[in-house]
């Protein structure tokens, strides 16, 4: 009697096409191919990626550790990534507006620039923090994939919000305060929210401050300002695991709109409460103003 067969390109135990990590590494910053290796019972055994040198090789895994993580729930070992570097011109899609012009391409390379077609579409992602003790959460794989393109970008991953950090402090005058810290660009945009201390309290802090330093970042962007609040989070039990699921209002022209995220707690639930506000709003930065 045979075995039953592994369906081609999926991932033992999971319902995760391998080409559709594929078709997800392929749109983070500076990555030009990618090849994802199953073992012999379906799961990843190696990922091999050529990438620009525009982005640290150091850098180019830990995102794809977080998109893999953050948009399908995959955890793979940094040292299953395989990164090799090329000194060919980049993606249009990772250069600046002004060297994506066909003079600006090329003058990359003495000229010899060719084109590159655009890697496929998918949704933006938000990185994963990992905890460390005395209330500082996300160590030292700090940079990831992020969540939507803001101002001229595209969803093809030009222009994005990137989480750095979730900070939680505590003060006997001031209660709990919550510091989160997005990037685009080099640019940090922070949002910080105070409270009293309670697993309830973290939680909302965690959220409002990711909104406040979403605003933040919008702000920054010529046209792009929006508003957004809180209407609540939540702690939920389901399928034997604990997840943060957000409600957020919104505004999309003159309709109000209300925009809901989750994520699955794994390394603390601030850290969820932040993903699952990226998760809520994501798409909705993707609209046309």
């Amino acid at each position: 009697m045979t075995s039953p067969q592994t369906p081609s390109g999926m991932i033992a135990g999971s319902v995760l096409p391998i080409r559709r990590a594929e078709e997800l590494i392929a749109t983070l910053p500076g990555v030009l191919s990618v090849r994802i290796v199953p073992n012999e019972t379906g799961a990843v055994d190696e990922i091999h990626v050529l990438t620009t040198d525009l982005v640290l090789p150091k850098n180019t895994v830990r995102n794809i550790e977080s998109a893999l993580m953050a948009q399908l729930g995959l955890r793979v070992n940094h040292r299953k990534i395989s990164i090799a570097t090329t000194l060919d011109a980049p993606r249009a899609a990772d250069l600046p507006p002004a060297a994506q012009s066909p003079a600006g391409l090329s003058a990359m390379a003495g000229g010899a620039a060719a084109p590159v077609a655009p890697a496929p579409a998918v949704p933006a992602t938000a990185s994963v923090a990992s905890a460390s003790p005395g209330g500082h959460i996300g160590g030292p794989p700090r940079a990831a994939a992020a969540i939507s393109p803001l101002g001229d970008a595209t969803p093809s991953g030009r222009r994005v919000l990137v989480f750095e950090d979730v900070e939680v402090r505590r003060s006997r005058s001031r209660g709990v305060l919550c510091r989160v810290t997005l990037s685009r660009d080099g640019q940090e945009f922070v949002g910080e929210s105070e409270g009293q201390e309670s697993e309830r309290s973290r939680i909302d802090l965690a959220a409002r401050s990711t909104l406040l330093a979403i605003v933040s970042a919008t702000k920054a962007t010529p046209g792009g300002e929006r508003s957004l609040a809180l209407e609540g989070s939540k702690l939920i039990d389901a399928f034997d695991r604990e997840f943060i699921f957000v409600s957020v209002a919104a505004r999309v022209g003159r309709e109000p709109v209300v925009l809901t995220g989750s994520c699955e707690v794994r390394e603390s639930a601030e850290t969820s409460a932040v993903l699952a506000v990226l998760d809520a709003t994501n798409r909705w930065m993707h609209i046309d103003r």
